[in-house]
């Protein structure tokens, strides 16, 4: 079945040769991706769940593509790099991607959803249905353990997401010094497994707002891990006092986030930056008596007793004083552990939240979560959930699959690029499909190893309810 166009390609003459292209190749796709996105999907369960989360109110008469077959196409195709829907109208022809959907791509008729069927599914959710999809990504993150861990830091961040229109809800922030969306991202600070992520406007948060959505969060956790011990960690934005009575109510919850200085609690910092500042000036002149650079920084930690007004009581406030070529650069981090030391609980933890700002990169810059372009907010939320979706199925990919691999540790578009864009061609035999692929594929032997380990897992039956 062919989907050629008029379109001709011409390229320069090579050894008095005439080259043009022609898109009539027939059954052929650039992705293979697909295929792998829907072994690691099967074994997570995320369509399913996200399923689950939405009620269909459309009349099965009606139907063409099953709800289950829209979120698995439109995640698949956001994991491979297509982030804008209008390419659905092109990509329903794929055959590979009509394979990942479990469709016969030669069968005569057989195509996906275009893009205006998916604008209709982002403009019909509910704020129900976001609420069960955010749900669902906790539930799909609990059930990616085997069993309850002792640990997990729950990383909380806010991003920018411009807006550039008349999107409802639509703030000016002066941090940022745009109108925006500013959603909360939460992450797994030990694993890099996505939790859940909340769209909101551009305003700054408040202590109530984020103590209401990281209550709801504790709870789904709780019912599934009521032994396991958990840190709340996340900048200045999240040292608020009703975070912090929020600690005080689960035995086994605590917190780490960073305090802005200010004229009460900066003073109290002098003693230390003294301290830095001797153990500099001596390093400096150590280091010219020996020939040696002059040292960039010198940092001391410490712990101060401090207590802002509107703080439930007083909570152990760590301080590195740091002195640099440029001066000062005093930082404050508040936090209800008690037996860590100063620098382990500023360097060890706190300073690994920087990690959490990669994972956000990851989903905005690779997986374009930022793609809020609708004008209804609600449709707007689903394309963000849609790109987290995907990052669940790369971040699956590569701490699983991938393992002791190349792209272990590769980020989704290096994935894309080096694993996913591959040549394939459909062929049809009596009895079964075979797959054609380059001859000089750089990655035979990964996509060799990924391949058997999928497809010898095991389907999990995956409790959706």
């Amino acid at each position: 079945m062919s989907h050629s166009t008029a379109e001709t390609l011409r390229f320069p003459p090579v050894s008095g040769l005439t080259i043009r292209g022609e898109f009539d190749g027939g059954p052929m796709s650039t992705d293979i991706g697909p295929l792998l996105l829907r072994e690691v999907d099967r074994q997570v369960g995320l369509t399913e769940r996200l399923t689950q989360a939405i009620e269909d109110h459309r009349h099965p008469s009606y139907v063409d593509h099953p709800l289950r077959d829209l979120l698995a196409q439109r995640i698949y195709q956001i994991a491979c790099g297509y982030e804008d829907a209008n390419d659905a109208t092109t990509l329903r022809h794929d055959p590979l991607f009509q394979l990942s959907l479990e469709r016969d791509p030669l069968a005569e008729g057989v195509t996906l959803a275009s893009a205006p069927t998916f604008s209709r599914l982002e403009n019909s959710v509910s704020n129900q249905d976001l609420y069960r999809i955010a749900s669902a990504f906790v539930e799909g993150f609990i059930a990616s353990y085997a069993t309850p861990p002792e640990l997990i830091v729950l990383d909380l961040d806010h991003a920018e997401d411009r807006t550039h229109g008349q999107q409802e809800l639509s703030v000016y922030n002066g941090h940022y010094g745009s109108h925006c969306y500013l959603p909360l991202f939460v992450f797994e600070g030990l694993s890099g497994k996505f939790i859940t992520a909340v769209l909101r406007p551009g305003k700054r948060p408040t202590g109530v707002e984020n103590a209401s959505i990281i209550k709801r969060i504790l709870k789904r956790l709780r019912e599934h891990w009521p032994e396991t011990h958990m840190v709340l960690r996340g900048d200045s934005h999240f040292a608020n006092p009703e975070l912090m009575a929020l600690a005080r109510t689960d035995p086994l919850l605590d917190f780490v986030s960073g305090v802005a200085g200010n004229q009460v609690l900066s003073p109290l910092a002098e003693p230390a930056l003294a301290r830095a500042w001797a153990l500099h000036q001596l390093g400096c002149t150590n280091a010219e008596r020996t020939g040696n650079p002059l040292p960039s920084h010198t940092r001391v930690y410490d712990e101060l007793d401090y207590a802002a007004q509107s703080w439930p009581r007083p909570f152990r406030v760590i301080l590195k004083a740091e002195i640099m070529s440029q001066g000062e650069n005093p930082r404050f981090v508040v936090t209800s552990l008690e037996q860590p030391t100063p620098e382990s609980v500023y360097r060890t933890l706190y300073c690994a939240r920087g990690q959490d700002e990669n994972y956000i990169k990851y989903l905005k810059q690779d997986l374009h979560s930022d793609r809020t372009s609708d004008h209804r907010f609600r449709a707007n939320t689903l394309r963000l959930y849609f790109a987290c979706g995907a990052y669940v199925l790369h971040h699956a990919l590569r701490t699983e699959t991938l393992r002791h691999t190349e792209l272990a540790k590769a980020q989704p578009t290096t994935v894309i690029q080096k694993l996913f864009k591959l040549a394939v061609r459909v062929i049809r035999y009596k009895d079964r499909l075979k797959l054609q692929l380059p001859s000089a594929c750089p990655v035979q032997a990964l996509l060799k190893r990924v391949t058997e380990i999928l497809y010898q897992l095991p389907k999990p039956a995956w409790n959706t309810s």
